[in-house]
């Protein structure tokens, strides 16, 4: 019994390993990888969603720490944002409470969520690689947060963002890092200092609380997290010598047909 239950903690922290490596090598987010992983493994959808969101704040508040200190944090961007996530990160977490208390199939209706979620952060990240090819950042939008307007914009794209984090934990820094790559007149270290700052702040919000309504297996987390911080390591150091765009669109691929699956009658 102990060696199986050994064996099962081993899986999750080469799970761990495995998404740490992808996102080190390609910048996909960890949620759109690691949501999918732990349902096929059996977790239930609302603790795999309350789960990944406490492993997510744990690894994006080290890449926070990083980037403040290499002032790579675009701080009107991150407050922007956050003054709309936030609200809807909890606003979506505790929705998961709401269903789980009143409707007979809400792991199904979290799972379906998840699906739709996963689907449309596959299939943005895949357009997006085709469509900014060759696309110089003077020729796409500018929402730089200088003013009430810009800053109800940004508010307002962060709140739809933030809504989804907090029910299915996809999106903090896939579609976020998508929005900034539209939006923002950053250059490239600035966007993914920003990006993660404010994952940081959405994730935590959420996880907090997915604590308070008993989502979150912390077991699963530690071992997770033990195997994704080596992972990001190797995949970061992996950057030049892997071909990482080709990968990205690969891993965007399996995640696309990932949610398609989840969105399918069984």
């Amino acid at each position: 019994m102990q060696l199986l239950q050994t064996q099962f903690e081993w899986t999750r922290a080469l799970v761990g390993l495995l998404v740490g490596f992808f996102v080190g090598l390609t910048g996909v987010g960890g949620g759109v990888i690691l949501a999918p992983i732990l349902i096929s493994l059996g977790i239930q959808p609302s603790v795999a969603v309350g789960t990944d969101l406490v492993y997510g704040t744990v690894t994006k508040l080290v890449g926070t720490t990083r980037n403040i200190a290499a002032k790579r944090v675009d701080w009107n961007w991150v407050w922007a944002l956050a003054l709309g996530s936030v609200p809807a990160g909890l606003a979506g977490s505790y929705l998961i409470d709401w269903l789980r208390h009143t409707q007979p199939h809400a792991e199904p209706i979290i799972k379906t969520a998840l699906g739709a979620v996963l689907t449309f952060a596959a299939a943005v990240n895949i357009g997006s690689e085709v469509f900014l090819r060759g696309k110089k950042q003077t020729q796409l939008a500018d929402w730089t947060p200088r003013d009430a307007g810009t800053r109800t914009r940004v508010a307002l794209a962060g709140a739809l963002i933030g809504f989804m984090v907090g029910l299915t934990s996809v999106g903090s820094g896939s579609l976020i890092a998508l929005l900034l790559l539209f939006t923002a007149r950053l250059d490239m270290a600035t966007l993914v200092g920003t990006d993660i700052a404010h994952a940081m702040l959405l994730v935590a919000a959420a996880s907090l609380a997915h604590i308070d309504i008993g989502t979150v297996d912390y077991g699963l987390a530690i071992n997770l997290m033990a195997g994704s911080i080596p992972g990001v390591l190797i995949g970061s150091r992996m950057v030049g010598i892997l071909p990482a765009r080709a990968m990205k669109i690969g891993v965007c691929v399996l995640v696309l047909v990932a949610g398609v699956n989840m969105l399918l009658p069984k």
